[in-house]
């Protein structure tokens, strides 16, 4: 006859271990010892209507997170002690985000007590473990310390999203040097951004002409992040607040799940060199003759400026047009003016020819 499950009442005292990281199993007998007290996993099993294996399974997950503790042994059998609920969320909540003094000691992962202080301890014993594969470096500072390291043992491909619109100074001395490196070394480098405050492309510009460097703007960005040859990524533990430090994650999971990510937002956004006019190259005399037509001279005026004939204008002019594609003065005067190449345009539309 099958046992009955029991009727338990859960009040707002228990928390959902699921939000936290645990299994619904695990959640569900945490739930079962807070309201009924402590059981062995056979009792367990029993009420609960699961296989053995599942409740053992589970023990040992809330084991792992302290949420329980064995209480004594008799017989080959252990009883299980739930850790009161309050006491259990703080600890989750401090095993989320590590918030450690940088002062302080922590255990890395040999299993060796490492002190935080001095700036010559090797990156991989700062910060705290958070699980496998998950560590939290607590200040930018750190931070920047983890990602010069993986950064300097790089090899094919870096991936970037930036959802600052300006950098401040720190940032860009600590960045800039990195990314000539690694594009150096023929590392892949592929950044997303933001369009800049200011309308300039936001990157350096010796990097955007490199052949392994790629850069693209869209109007969002979901996170900042950072993917070191698909195996490591890194992204803020607070977006809101960047000083509370990033999360270095390398499970390799969750890994791919951020580089697909980078790949949706990078098949929308585009290029801003795209956008832009390129560079147009003129010669001293081109440059006199636009010069003075900017000023508001005539043609006959120019020519004598210049000491040539009103027929040498128009050929220039001419020339100019058909150097640059366009099909007439105004458009001629539009492509100089976003090009940058005079100050203002060089006719009014009545002044089309």
């Amino acid at each position: 006859m099958p046992v009955p499950r029991p009727s338990v009442s859960i009040g707002a005292a228990v928390p959902s271990l699921v939000r936290w990281g645990l299994s619904s199993d695990a959640d569900l007998v945490f739930r079962t010892l807070t309201t009924m007290g402590s059981r062995d996993s056979r009792t367990l099993a029993a009420e609960l209507g699961l296989p053995r294996r599942r409740i053992d399974e589970s023990l040992a997950e809330l084991r792992s997170a302290g949420a329980v503790a064995p209480a004594e042994r008799e017989a080959r059998t252990t009883t299980w002690v739930p850790r009161p609920p309050a006491d259990l969320v703080a600890a989750l909540r401090r095993r989320r985000l590590r918030l450690v003094d940088p002062h302080a000691q922590v255990r890395n992962h040999h299993g060796v007590v490492t002190g935080l202080t001095g700036s010559g301890l090797p990156v991989t014993a700062i910060g705290g473990t958070i699980g496998d594969g998950v560590r939290y470096l607590p200040t930018r500072q750190l931070t920047r310390f983890r990602l010069a390291e993986l950064m300097n043992a790089e090899r094919d491909e870096h991936l970037a999203i930036n959802t600052e619109q300006a950098f401040d100074a720190a940032s860009s001395r600590a960045a800039a040097p990195l990314s000539r490196r690694i594009v150096e070394r023929g590392v892949r480098v592929r950044v997303l951004g933001l369009p800049p405050a200011d309308r300039d492309l936001g990157v350096d510009a010796p990097l955007v002409e490199q052949p392994n460097f790629a850069y693209r703007e869209g109007p969002e960005m979901p996170l900042k992040l950072l993917v070191i040859d698909r195996r490591v990524a890194l992204f803020p533990a607070d977006p809101a607040d960047l000083e509370r430090g990033y999360l270095e994650v390398s499970q390799p999971g969750v890994v791919r799940a951020l580089v697909m990510l980078f790949d949706q937002h990078w098949a929308t956004a585009a290029d801003p060199r795209a956008r832009c006019v390129p560079e147009i190259a003129l010669c001293d005399r081109e440059h006199e003759l636009i010069s003075l037509l900017a000023q508001g001279h005539t043609d006959v005026s120019a020519a004598a400026e210049m000491r040539i004939s009103a027929r040498l204008i128009t050929k220039i002019l001419r020339n100019l047009m058909d150097r640059l594609g366009v099909e007439n003065r105004f458009q001629l005067g539009l492509m100089l003016g976003a090009a940058r190449s005079v100050p203002i345009p060089l006719m009014t539309p009545t002044e089309v020819s």
